[in-house]
């Protein structure tokens, strides 16, 4: 189960994540253990459930973000590129970061500034390799567009449900190329978007979940 994934280190929380079978791979336990969730989570960094983060916004727990990460390890290999939508506290944005190295590129964007700045600072803080040669770009703006200037991507993953699929976002994709996001208004799936070689796009439908909604800037600053 995946709330007995907490723990009292981030190393802790990584191991258990592991034990349970949520993450397996080498490339995914080795980013996870290189990336401190406290450095980007201010309240209870290494219990496995959802933080507020502030601005209506929460980091995911970290088993989605195992799970995620596992999703998407084959389009997240050295000198790939990714699109981190609604990138909040920035967490998984550095993790995919240490999957794809320093050749790589991710780009994290959301539409609240604040969020975007804490971001960054904990970035230039902790992780100023990533942060300084261009590995990450951070960029404020609304992520339902995707971000055009750095597409196409070989992954892109969306941390709030979108209420269908994200044909914008799927325009963006690489060929081959996989999209990673939660789609419901009520009842929510993660669903996995795979393009082919030849752009034709097949769905698979992972697990049920509970997100916040993939909403503009205005209505989450009211939440």
């Amino acid at each position: 189960m995946a709330w007995r994934c907490s723990g009292q280190t981030n190393s802790e929380l990584v191991s258990n994540l592991a034990r349970q079978n949520i993450i397996y791979s080498e490339q995914v336990i080795s980013a996870m253990r290189s990336v401190d969730r406290a450095h980007f989570a201010p309240h209870s960094p290494y219990e496995d459930s959802p933080q507020y983060i502030g601005y209506g916004a929460t980091i995911s727990a970290p088993h989605m973000h195992g799970y995620a990460l596992e999703g998407l390890r084959d389009y997240l290999k050295p000198g790939m590129s990714a699109l981190d939508v609604g990138s909040g506290s920035g967490y998984l944005t550095a993790c995919m970061a240490a999957m794809v190295g320093k050749d790589g590129r991710v780009v994290g964007i959301d539409h609240i500034s604040e969020l975007v700045a804490t971001s960054q600072d904990a970035l230039s803080q902790y992780y100023p390799e990533w942060a300084d040669n261009g590995c990450i770009h951070m960029v404020t703006g609304d992520g339902r567009d995707g971000y055009p200037p750095d597409a196409p991507y070989d992954c892109i993953h969306v941390g709030a449900a979108s209420p269908e699929r994200p044909d914008k976002l799927l325009a963006q994709l690489k060929s081959p190329g996989r999209l990673f996001v939660p789609v419901g208004k009520y009842s929510q799936r993660i669903m996995v978007y795979d393009k082919d070689n030849n752009g034709t796009v097949k769905q698979d439908d992972l697990m049920g979940v509970i997100y916040v909604p993939l909403t503009d800037e205005h209505k989450q600053r009211e939440e």
